[in-house]
């Protein structure tokens, strides 16, 4: 009877140690891959001169600013049709903070209005302390925060 216990024990461990190990490939892979690239929407017919006059004076935000860390703070970033935060190098607004992923977030703009997508992070994005969830609206005064790294929209 021990040596039945001891063979049902021995492999519990080597199905936790499997689970283990299938868990740090999984969380690795998701650092390492590329981010979804998203489908281009059609595009409009012609904005008439209606539009155009009331999209001036909705005018974008233009930057991006460091709130926290204090270290960082002031820093700003222009916007662009797009652009990706995160700690790699190829980003637009690159960081470094440990609690962010190497390609975290992306700030884009659709139809005149500004969002902001999470691209799979493992500790996630945040809009004014609400988890983002796939594309969500970013207004001027908003606060992005990724990882311990807070920006505003000014």
């Amino acid at each position: 009877m021990d040596e039945q216990l001891l063979t049902i024990l021995k492999l519990c461990l080597l199905a936790l140690l499997y689970l283990f190990f299938f868990r740090v490939l999984r969380a690795v892979w998701a650092e390492i891959r590329a981010p979804k690239l998203a489908v281009a929407a059609p595009r409009p017919a012609a904005p008439t001169a209606k539009a155009v006059k009331k999209a001036e004076r909705k005018a974008l935000p233009v930057q991006l600013a460091i709130v926290e860390p204090a270290a960082m703070r002031g820093r700003t970033y222009p916007l662009a049709e797009e652009l990706t935060v995160g700690r790699a190098a190829g980003c637009q607004v690159t960081i470094d903070d440990t609690y962010a992923s190497q390609i975290h977030a992306r700030v884009f703009s659709r139809d005149g209005q500004l969002f902001v997508e999470d691209l799979g992070s493992t500790n996630g994005t945040f809009v004014n302390r609400q988890k983002v969830n796939g594309p969500q609206a970013f207004r001027r005064g908003d606060r992005l925060q990724v990882g311990n790294t807070v920006l505003e929209l000014v």
